[in-house]
């Protein structure tokens, strides 16, 4: 059993006050390192959901993702953010949606994967937006002919999404209004990202991504 000598109140004190300091969420073994005392995975849980239950009824409630625990704004106020903040949020083309959703509901898939899916070429624009945003990357490389790379969501794509996991990925048709609400909220500098060039990737008439809602049910 564990013998601490601190309080569980003083240890929510420290984590509160370093969680809203912090601009990327932290797991249990960072927030381990804040104390002197070993605290075990199971006081800090305990903690942490103590202060999550504390924020009931206030405008910012701590949330755990993919990487850890950070407090967010809640949705309901994020128009009063934007009010001091009024930079519009980066819209997104179709043809980026309908390569993002690709990648996060068939997960690990090729440029040709996607390419198959859409009935298009996929624009190097495209990905590399996608990757300086830090949501896809490569984890692999099928082993065919040509050694085609796989591209697959990443942990900051669940955390701007505020999901824990890919279990936790909306309907496919709500992706997108996700995204803009991500998009919309504050979020640490990141590198501009390239406008997508339609010359290259030239829209389809009809959305190809009935196949990928097929997939998805199946």
């Amino acid at each position: 059993m564990e013998t601490s000598s601190l309080d569980i109140g003083h240890i929510k004190r420290v984590l509160e006050a370093v969680l809203l300091a912090s601009q990327e969420p932290l797991g249990l073994p960072e927030l381990k390192q804040l104390f002197d005392e070993e605290l075990s995975s199971d006081t800090l849980r305990r903690a942490l959901d103590e202060l999550r239950g504390d924020t009931q009824g206030r405008g910012v409630e701590l949330v755990q993702v993919a990487s850890g625990w950070r407090f967010r704004a809640r949705p309901e106020y994020q128009p009063f953010i934007e009010r001091l903040n009024p930079v519009r949020p980066p819209r997104y083309s179709h043809a980026v949606m309908e390569t993002l959703a690709i990648i996060a509901y068939r997960q690990p898939v090729t440029r040709g994967d996607i390419e198959e899916i859409r009935g298009v070429t996929v624009s190097t624009n495209i990905i590399r937006a996608l990757e300086e945003r830090g949501w896809i990357d490569i984890v692999g490389h099928r082993e065919v002919p040509g050694r085609p790379a796989l591209y697959a969501t990443t942990k900051t794509f669940l955390d701007n999404l505020n999901l824990r996991s890919l279990d936790e990925l909306p309907a496919l048709d709500d992706l997108a209004s996700l995204v803009e609400t991500a998009e919309a909220a504050p979020q640490p500098p990141v590198a501009e990202e390239p406008e997508p060039q339609p010359e290259a990737d030239p829209e389809p008439q009809s959305p190809p991504l009935e196949e990928l809602r097929r997939a998805a049910a199946a």
